[in-house]
Formats: C-alpha cells, structure tokens, sequence
C-alpha cells in the first residue's frame, strides 16, 4: 500500500518508523547495529581531569538505516525526546537531500506509545495540510 505519510520517532536506542495512510499504519523499530551506548569520561591525571569529550561517535549506520525505513513518504514529521532527532535531520542533509525536502517537521516528543504516535502525527498532518494553499 502507498502511505503519503511517515513519522519517525528516535532516540539513541531505537527509531519508531511508522507510514501512515487514512486506514493504514506500517510500522517497523531500528535499532543502532552496536545497541545503545552509554556515555563514559576518561579519567586523565590524579587530579581528576578528564581526557577526550567523554560522547561516544553519532552511529551513522542507525541513521542510515533509518533514512531506509523512511523511503516511499511525501511527508515525514521527525520526533524524540532529545538530541537524537536532531543527529537524524543532520544526517538527511548530509546525505540525502531529497529527502531533505520532504520533513516538514521535527517536534520534540517524550516517549508515546505507538498508537499515541500515529495520534499525534496524523493531527500534525491534518494542521500542516490546512496551512499549504
């Protein structure tokens, strides 16, 4: 089936992919190849001094993986509770623009329930529609 629709909803842990038709929703999770990492310092000196940023490289295979599971939409509203959502539309601009030209929003979302997420983007959908002439 054709979906005009996708949202997306990510964190560093997983990405909620769900294409969104009136009377259908395809829906599929991804994951990070490596799971989720946790943020470490290095400790440096006696004193106490850390050594390095202390964040582990942005996955970009994830990324990647996710930009997939978003091919075939028009239209992709992109959500998550944090800095994830932002890594992923850096990715999109940097590596595929024309899908670039199709998110038409990035909101900032807790951690909803699948069905609480396709809610919220289709009444996202429905306001953005409403303001194109």
């Amino acid at each position: 089936m054709s979906h005009y629709h996708a949202v997306v909803w990510i964190d560093h842990a997983e990405a909620h992919v769900m294409h969104i038709s009136p009377d259908d929703v395809e829906s599929s999770i991804v994951h990070p190849a490596k799971g989720h990492q946790k943020l470490h310092h290095k400790r440096g000196n006696d004193k106490g001094g850390t050594v390095g940023s202390g964040k582990t490289a942005e996955d970009q295979h994830f990324y990647h993986e996710v930009v997939e599971a978003l091919k075939g939409a028009t239209e992709i509203l992109v959500v998550g509770p944090a800095n994830a959502k932002l890594n992923l539309i850096k990715h999109i601009h940097s590596h595929d623009q024309a899908m670039s030209d199709k998110v038409i929003g990035v909101e900032t979302v807790d951690h909803p329930t699948d069905a609480q997420l396709v809610a919220y983007a289709r009444k996202y959908f429905v306001a953005a529609d409403r303001m194109r002439p």
